[in-house]
């Protein structure tokens, strides 16, 4: 019975290759589509003629958008196939980009951006499909691809998207390219891609998902308007209590439900709740900190008093320098993570993150010194894109991959959040003199505590002192958890 098991596997190894290939697009495309998005605001700006605050919806929309689609899809793709809501995921962000090209005015232009906030909920369902078909180190290597393959499409998105719009002399004509490579993957998920296997238990939770959607909606959207209400107005503390009242609520809702949207006895589980914790303060580090070291790139000693005055072009080319560590971080998660294993890529991940913006501090005033800090830390969050949800995506139940993954994006977009709205308060408060320009001593401020946190995080890998079997281990890629019923239950893996 053994012999021709092990034949039937390997006759289907080429059509799982095929399969993480497709995957691997859906990615790169995804990136695109997102490192393009803030590139083309200003344009956006001009061809809709709206203002600045109008304009910022541009991006926030989606933003919003994929906060209450990241969990949804997840655990949809848990309960009726990774496959299908892959296919319905494009299928919205498709017709969204189409809507944003064709958008008549500001109204129809804002329903495409929140139709393609499923854009975000991707990822979950390719490593859910990839956990299903694969095997353990098959399923790791997975991972680090998808990543790398998202890290690298941001950083084309990021440089390519100006010169596109130069090339087809128009932002309607630019976003229509974009909506051409959203149909494309549309039309590619109906190839050569086999629906995953397992499924979940139980129904959908729609109840938790509403209550989770108000809460998400209501505290990013509060943080998206804190420096215009101002952040000690009654109205922006008033939104984050009730959001957070709210979301206390939805916890203690879904502890108690047998097929809940979010297990979260497995997320608060000691074996797995540091990984999480270590995602909300790396998505704080990456994502709340890309826009100040951009500021900083462009101001100049002469104005500012600090800084290095480059144009657009040098920023782009010198921020491409942590993009291109991140990508090659990621993509060598697996290997490395083969000999070391992934407790360690952590813990190497976030101590390199706090060089580098040590680094940075130091190196204010250099600018070789400062892109080198820059890539130092680059590398660093390629390992934890990488690593971290493969470290999460173990540590869950079979049938809970998507919505395991989903929390660990979600929790790392609140991270950037929460983060983006504390930069603000401190580039606000700590300013020149007799001016509103935020003073060398703000930024600095923002890099320190930007080390103390992957510290912290640092410190999380150290206390968990577990490791996740390595390759070539006995059990599939939830070997970290049992399951029982559906519900995953955090067990003790073999030590480092």
């Amino acid at each position: 019975m053994t012999a021709p098991l092990r034949t039937e596997e390997e006759a289907a190894a080429p059509r799982v290759t095929a399969v993480v290939g497709l995957l691997v697009v859906f990615e790169l495309v995804s990136g695109f589509l997102q490192g393009s998005a803030p590139a083309l605001v200003p344009a956006v700006q001009d061809w809709q003629s709206i203002s600045a605050s109008q304009a910022q919806w541009y991006m926030a929309v989606q933003f919003l958008a994929a906060a209450v689609a990241v969990p949804v899809f997840g655990r949809l793709g848990d309960l009726y196939g990774h496959r299908r809501l892959t296919r319905i995921a494009l299928a919205c962000v498709t017709a969204g980009t189409v809507l944003v090209a064709l958008a008549p005015n500001l109204t129809v232009l804002l329903m495409g951006r929140a139709l393609m906030g499923p854009l975000a909920a991707l990822l979950p369902l390719e490593i859910g499909l990839a956990r299903d078909r694969l095997d353990l180190d098959g399923g790791r290597r997975a991972v680090g691809l998808l990543v790398g393959a998202l890290t690298l499409g941001s950083l084309l998105g990021h440089g390519l998207v100006g010169p596109l719009l130069a090339l087809t002399g128009g932002v309607r004509a630019t976003l229509s390219v974009l909506a051409a490579l959203a149909c494309a993957c549309l039309a590619l998920s109906y190839c050569a891609i086999p629906e995953s296997r397992k499924r979940a238990p139980g129904r959908m939770d729609w109840t938790g998902a509403l209550l989770l959607g108000l809460s998400l909606l209501l505290f990013l959207g509060t943080t998206a308007r804190g420096a215009t209400w101002g952040w000690t107005s009654p109205l922006t503390l008033g939104g984050l209590v009730l959001s957070l009242a709210l979301l206390a609520w939805w916890v203690r809702l879904e502890r108690d439900r047998p097929h809940a949207l979010v297990d979260v006895r497995a997320v608060t589980h000691r074996q797995s709740a540091p990984y999480y914790v270590s995602g909300f303060l790396f998505g704080a580090v990456m994502l709340g900190g890309q826009a100040i070291g951009i500021s900083y790139l462009a101001a100049s000693t002469a104005d500012e008093g600090y800084g290095f005055g480059l144009t657009t072009w040098e920023i782009s080319s010198w921020g491409a320098v942590p993009h291109v560590l991140a990508f090659a971080g990621a993509s060598l998660v697996a290997r490395v993570s083969a000999r070391t294993g992934y407790r360690r890529v952590l813990l190497l991940s976030f101590a390199l993150m706090a060089a580098g913006n040590v680094g940075l501090i130091a190196a204010h005033a250099a600018l070789p010194l400062f892109a080198l800090a820059s890539a130092v830390s680059g590398f660093g969050m390629g390992l934890a894109l990488g690593g971290l949800p493969t470290v999460i995506v173990e540590r869950s139940a079979t049938d809970r991959t998507a919505s395991a993954t989903a929390v660990y994006n979600n929790l790392k977009t609140l991270g950037g959040s929460v983060a983006g709205a504390g930069s603000a308060v401190v580039l606000g408060s700590l300013v020149v003199e007799g001016t509103e320009i935020p003073a060398l001593s703000a930024y600095l401020t923002i890099w320190g505590l930007s080390a103390l946190l992957c510290v912290g995080a640092l410190v999380l890998q150290i206390l968990t002192g577990r490791e996740v079997h390595a390759p070539g281990a006995t059990g599939d890629l939830g070997s970290g958890a049992r399951t029982t019923g559906g519900a995953a239950t955090p067990g003790p893996s073999r030590a480092a």
